[in-house]
């Protein structure tokens, strides 16, 4: 059974999201109430800070729930893993909703959702059809904490098969930096020029990163 100062806290803390919104609750308290189903008869605030202090914060937290694992065991971890499902899912929609080029704060919200705490490095392709719409976010690569193999004739060919027009490229920096490095800039060139030879567009390559998205287009290095 939980203790009745556990109880309390539970009821305090519903209380004021309910009155107030959860706008009126701490990071802790939030994430308190998140986990609270997972450990129904533990001392929720106090597990929220320790995942809190593992991950990072709160978007540390929601972005890998790995962290919650470590700091609070497999059923913060399992718990928090559904939240992100919800969070990336939402952030897709709305990234199909329009066209994606003509979107860019709703496109880096997904791709940070989605890839910003990534474990391994990843190389994913969004290919879009002829008026820049999401066709399929489909990942081609992944590999080691600082390596995805990528081969530009696979990215091409898949794109010939969903008959896109368009492409985004997209990768992560497990280490949290998303400046592009030199091998990053080479390979991305390599794609644009085989992606060229068949008229379909690069539109821009995105590094995600802990730290926030750096796009290859707007640095000059494509």
């Amino acid at each position: 059974m939980s203790s009745p100062q556990s109880e309390r806290l539970r009821r305090s803390l519903r209380r004021r999201a309910r009155c107030e919104g959860s706008g009126s609750l701490s990071d802790p308290e939030l994430l308190a109430l998140l986990l609270a189903p997972s450990h129904p008869r533990a001392d929720v605030l106090r597990i929220a800070c320790a995942v809190l202090q593992e991950a990072g914060g709160l978007g540390g937290a929601l972005m890998d729930p790995t962290a919650a694992g470590r700091a609070a065991g497999p059923a913060a971890a399992a718990h928090l893993a559904i939240v992100r499902e919800v969070s990336v899912r939402i952030a897709r929609t709305a990234v199909s909703a329009r066209p994606v080029i003509s979107s860019s704060p709703a496109l880096r919200a997904y791709v940070m959702t989605d890839l910003g705490a990534a474990p391994r490095e990843e190389f994913r392709v969004l290919f879009l059809d002829k008026k820049n719409r999401l066709i399929r976010d489909e990942r081609l690569g992944e590999g080691t904490v600082d390596h995805a193999p990528v081969y530009p004739r696979e990215v091409v060919r898949r794109a010939l098969e969903l008959a896109a027009s368009a492409l985004i490229l997209l990768h992560n920096h497990p280490s949290g930096d998303p400046t592009p490095s030199s091998a990053d800039v080479e390979m991305t060139r390599q794609i644009v020029a085989a992606a060229r030879a068949l008229n379909l567009v690069v539109h821009d390559h995105l590094v995600v990163g802990r730290e926030g998205v750096a796009s290859l287009k707007a640095l000059g290095l494509m």
